[in-house]
């Protein structure tokens, strides 16, 4: 079974992620069954939580992808045609014959492995969750790494996310080319 999510499709900066990951119950060990049951909506778990499950996910995946798309390519393309596009190519590049794929809770059209979408799919897919904390980490890494190069945004704290500091850091300095 492959999962695919996003993180950063609500966020006023910084680039969109997508992951997939497949997973491959017939070759788990109890441990890493264990650990995936562990695995909820990475929304849902502090940062700290989801690094520790970052390495447990690897693990237990046979594939991961990740495609992340810039705020210039999701400007120019808009939020939802991007990200419907990253999470078909994400799931494109793990899915082998006979993989059952799904998304978290949006269809994607023209995708050559056909996902089905699961309302709250995060919440009750342990491959959709896992690709949520692959996602989401990358994401907020990529953030807290760029926070230096954009002093004022605090983006080490915000990762990119609406907050009454983002927000009035925005009003001050302006938009950044990462919003």
């Amino acid at each position: 079974m492959a999962g695919a999510d996003e993180a950063g499709r609500g966020s006023l900066a910084g680039p969109l992620v997508a992951a997939a990951v497949l997973i491959d119950y017939e070759r788990l060990s109890l441990r890493d069954r264990r650990a995936l049951g562990e695995l909820d909506d990475s929304k849902q778990r502090t940062p700290e939580e989801r690094e520790q499950l970052y390495p447990v996910v690897v693990r237990a995946a046979d594939r991961v992808a990740v495609t992340v798309r810039c705020v210039r390519g999701i400007d120019a393309r808009g939020l939802h045609v991007t990200n419907l596009a990253a999470l078909g190519r994400c799931l494109e590049r793990v899915a082998r014959p006979g993989t059952v794929c799904l998304t978290d809770g949006f269809p994607v059209p023209g995708c050559a492995v056909e996902p089905q979408p699961v309302i709250d799919g995060d919440a009750r897919s342990a491959a959709i969750a896992a690709a949520s904390v692959v996602a989401k980490v990358t994401r907020d890494r990529y953030m807290c790494r760029i926070a230096e190069a954009y002093p004022g945004f605090s983006f080490s704290e915000n990762v990119g996310y609406s907050t009454p500091e983002h927000r009035a850091a925005i009003m001050k300095l302006g938009p950044s080319d990462l919003h």
